[in-house]
């Protein structure tokens, strides 16, 4: 199933990381973007995320039944809250509609975020994010049958919150978790 439809009419953003991804000194610089999909006997669930490119973390995410745009909002309105960035993040993502719409874009600009899209058709252009959903997909959604989005959606959030961001050694991170990269850039600042 394609989750980006970028035949639309919003703007696109330039991409500003150009595949960049290990330019940030502290987290909050830089926030990364997806969807995706997984498969359930009811239907596809939605999944949209948020990384921070600098502790790796899952700041943001939702889980809809559909690929509109509050799905993606909704994961960048969680990512905002928990992580207050400062004005000046740089937040890449696809093109997809749901980023280039008009909703995503004001809330991005109102907490001073440059939005970066990805080229056209080029998923290394998100490397990072595109890694994180094929271990969520090869590490628990492939090894699932899921009945229901309802029983997909705790055993998701699960793997995400209690596993991946708290106890998943990321070689990207000195094989740190993303908690434990957090709580170090803290520490030191």
């Amino acid at each position: 199933m394609q989750t980006t439809d970028s035949r639309h009419p919003f703007p696109i953003a330039p991409n500003l990381l150009d595949r960049n991804f290990s330019a940030t000194t502290k987290p909050n610089a830089v926030w990364l973007a997806d969807l995706t999909d997984i498969a359930t006997s009811e239907g596809w669930l939605y999944r949209a995320a948020i990384m921070d490119l600098h502790t790796r973390k899952i700041v943001g995410w939702s889980m809809r039944d559909y690929l509109r745009a509050e799905l993606a909002t909704s994961a960048l309105l969680m990512a905002i809250q928990r992580q207050r960035p400062e004005a000046g993040l740089v937040h890449h993502s696809d093109r997809g509609v749901q980023y280039a719409c008009s909703d995503y874009q004001t809330a991005l600009s109102q907490v001073g975020i440059t939005a970066s899209m990805s080229r056209r058709a080029n998923p290394l252009d998100n490397a990072p994010m595109e890694s994180f959903f094929h271990t969520l997909k090869t590490e628990l959604v492939h090894h699932r049958t899921y009945a229901t989005r309802d029983e997909a959606k705790p055993d998701v959030f699960s793997y995400v919150e209690g596993f991946y961001n708290r106890q998943r050694l990321h070689s990207a991170l000195d094989y740190r978790t993303p908690d434990q990269a957090e709580q170090q850039a803290e520490n030191v600042a």
